[in-house]
């Protein structure tokens, strides 16, 4: 029982070392990606995300998965919806 402890042990350490970083750089990802946006673009997608994530909260009970679960379908809706007719 002692080395299924010791397992789970590391493997929070790594979690919480690592956590940071990947969150860095799903950051990284999203900004270098909304760069060819256009502001209509953006705007779209950040009320998608935000609305998106609110409802992920809402549904769950604040379960932080289903949260950015959420918000990534919200953002992803939010964009593919939006009609701009400047790239026409």
């Amino acid at each position: 029982m002692k080395t299924t402890q010791r397992w789970i042990s590391h493997l929070s350490k790594i979690s919480r070392s690592a956590g940071p970083v990947l969150v860095g750089a799903a950051l990284v990802g999203t900004l270098a990606g909304c760069g060819g946006m256009t502001p209509r673009e953006s705007r779209n997608t950040a009320v998608g995300a935000g609305v998106g994530a609110l409802g992920g909260a809402l549904i769950s009970g604040g379960d932080l998965g289903t949260t950015v679960g959420g918000a990534v379908v919200g953002g992803v809706i939010g964009n593919v919806v939006t009609d701009d007719r400047h790239r026409r």
